[in-house]
C-alpha cells in the first residue's frame, strides 16, 4: 500500500482525486491527508512521511514547485497535477515521477500508479545507506545489523549485540553485551523505531532494553530490571504493565 498526500488549493479537485483513488485504487494507495496549501502539505509530509505527493502546480500563494525548496533531499515521489501541458518540461526538471493533466482520468492515474509501484518496489530492494538505517533482521541472534549514525559516519552493529540504549538529550549511548558503548546522534525514540519491537522494550523514558538479556524483574524496592551483566535499570510506573506483559508472553 502506497501512502499518499494531496496538495491542491481547489476543494473540488482535491475531493475528486481523493474519491478517484479511494474508489478505484484502494488496494494500491491510501490518501493520508488532503491539503489546500504548501504549508499544510509540509506539515502533512513531516507527520505522515508519504511515498507519493500529488502536487498541484498552480496555486494562489505559491506554485507547487516551491515545495522542493523546503527539502534538501526528497524522500517521496511527486506526481504533478495541472491543467496546462506547458508545465510538463518544468515538472520533469524537478525530477517528478510523472504529471497528470486535469481533469484526471482513471486510465491515466492507473498507468501512473502502476509505474510508480514498480519504481518503489525496485528501490526497496536496493541497499543504500538510507535503507540500511530502516532495515534489520528481526531475529536479534541472526546476522542482522543496524547502521548507527555517529558524528563521523556510521557504525554497523549486530542487533543481537545491543544490550540496552540510554538517552542523553538528543544523543543515545548504545551499550553492548561485551562492554562497548557507541554514541549515536539520534533520539531514543528514533532508535526505538529502528529496532525490532519483539526484542526491544522502552522500560523508561531514558532506557530501551533488549529483553533477551533481562534476567530479573524486581519490584521489592521501586521497579527495576536486572540484565545479564548485573546492571540494574529503573522501570517507570507508566511502562511497568507493558513490560510485564512483554516478558511474561515472550516465547
Amino acid at each position: 500500500m502506497m501512502r499518499c498526500i494531496i496538495i491542491e488549493d481547489e476543494q473540488n479537485a482535491r475531493e475528486y482525486l481523493e474519491h478517484l483513488i479511494e474508489r478505484y485504487f484502494s488496494s494500491k494507495a491510501l490518501v493520508l491527508a488532503s491539503c489546500s496549501s504548501i504549508q499544510e502539505g509540509l506539515e502533512a509530509i513531516t507527520k505522515f512521511k508519504p511515498e507519493i505527493v500529488f502536487l498541484d502546480i498552480q496555486m494562489p500563494n505559491e506554485r507547487g514547485f516551491k515545495l522542493f525548496e523546503y527539502f534538501e533531499n526528497i524522500s517521496f515521489e511527486v506526481i504533478f497535477t495541472t491543467a496546462h501541458k506547458e508545465f510538463a518540461i518544468e515538472a520533469i526538471k524537478h525530477s517528478a515521477h510523472d504529471y497528470l493533466l486535469k481533469p484526471i482520468s482513471q486510465i491515466d492515474l492507473n498507468d501512473t500508479l502502476k509505474r510508480l509501484e514498480k519504481k518503489i518496489n525496485k528501490r526497496k530492494g536496493q541497499n543504500d545507506v538510507g535503507l540500511i538505517l530502516e532495515t534489520y533482521n528481526t531475529d536479534p541472534f541472526k546476522f542482522g545489523k543496524i547502521a548507527l549514525p555517529t558524528e563521523k559516519g556510521f557504525v554497523l552493529e549486530k542487533i543481537g549485540h545491543i544490550l540496552y540504549c540510554e538517552a542523553l538529550s538528543n544523543y543515545v549511548k548504545i551499550h553492548t553485551f561485551d562492554g562497548r558503548t557507541i554514541l549515536v546522534s539520534k533520539t531514543l525514540k528514533l532508535i526505538e523505531e529502528m529496532l525490532p519491537s519483539e526484542s526491544f522494550f522502552r522500560i523508561h523514558k531514558s532506557y530501551l532494553v533488549n529483553l533477551n538479556y533481562v534476567i530479573k524483574y524486581d519490584k521489592s524496592v521501586g521497579l527495576f530490571v536486572e540484565l545479564i551483566n548485573a546492571i540494574k535499570l529503573p522501570v517507570s510506573v507508566r511502562n511497568n504493565a507493558g513490560l510485564i506483559h512483554a516478558i511474561t508472553t515472550k516465547k
